[in-house]
């Protein structure tokens, strides 16, 4: 077996305002992600705090330079192809508010097992 594994689908964590939800919710329909089997719109979140800090020179959409800022947020997961992600992650950031959004990627091995 080769050492380097070969992704087909990766996992995207989007930490974004509840506000901002459904808009993401479109953004993320127009690009396809969330398509598992004979389903697409996937997708799941859950609230958490964000925590954060913006340091001199940030415009941040939340919180005052200097300060810690510790707000509600959504921690949205959803899967999409690897060769859509470039993609997918640009619609993120197109409706997405913060100067820097927390977008994770996960390579998965399997999908909809």
């Amino acid at each position: 077996m080769s050492n380097s594994m070969e992704f087909s689908f990766c996992k995207l964590e989007i930490f974004i305002p509840e506000t901002h939800l459904s808009p993401l919710q479109r953004a993320l329909q127009a690009v396809d992600a969330g398509h598992i089997g004979q389903y697409d719109c996937c997708m799941s979140y859950h609230p958490v705090t964000g925590c954060w800090r913006p340091l001199e020179g940030a415009s941040p959409y939340l919180g005052t330079a200097g300060e810690i800022s510790r707000e509600p947020e959504v921690k949205v997961e959803v899967t999409c192809r690897v060769e859509r992600l470039e993609e997918t992650v640009e619609a993120v950031k197109a409706v997405h508010p913060y100067e820097e959004p927390v977008i994770n990627v996960i390579p998965l091995i399997q999908v909809g097992i």
